[in-house]
């Protein structure tokens, strides 16, 4: 089985975030050399053009909490759900990697989903050309505003580091 039929299979098959982040950081090693470990992800009600977050500096992305529920209550199939969570996990991953750049960023998110997906999987139409328009639908029903309650995911970066404390 090829790198990119293995990755669009787990992809389609997972069942977690932490699965998902797993195919995001294999396509990131295997395009663009690159990898970190030790992040995690927080669920926050963010303003509703807010997809995801991640600081510099820290270890961890923060995904708005309502866009994913919205996302969920869609009805929208599990691969679809997974592409989407995959599309914004990579961009924040690229991110926490010492990209600033928007525009590097999102080259890179593009070039990193056409080769180790290809140009036929949902995650690369949401990365080069933006929520589809069934998608669009979704943020009106977000709310405008932080929220400051946070969901910790557990499980999510299997490859933690250890900290000497």
């Amino acid at each position: 089985m090829t790198i990119k039929l293995e990755l669009k299979k787990r992809l389609d098959e997972a069942e977690s975030f932490g699965e998902v982040f797993q195919v995001v950081k294999r396509a990131v090693r295997e395009v663009l050399g690159l990898g970190r470990a030790g992040l995690e992800l927080i669920l926050m009600n963010l303003p509703k053009e807010v997809r995801a977050i991640h600081q510099i500096g820290s270890n961890a992305i923060v995904m708005n909490k309502k866009l994913l529920e919205s996302l969920f209550a869609s009805s929208k199939t599990r691969s679809e759900i997974n592409a989407y969570i995959f599309s914004i996990l990579l961009r924040e991953y690229i991110r926490s990697l010492g990209v600033l750049d928007e525009e590097e960023m999102r080259r890179l998110a593009i070039k990193v989903v056409k080769e180790a997906l290809g140009e036929d999987h949902i995650a690369y139409r949401i990365i080069s050309k933006g929520l589809p328009e069934e998608y669009q639908d979704l943020k009106g029903e977000i709310g405008r505003e932080f929220d400051h309650n946070a969901e910790f995911v557990e499980d999510f970066d299997r490859e933690n580091t250890q900290y000497i404390g």
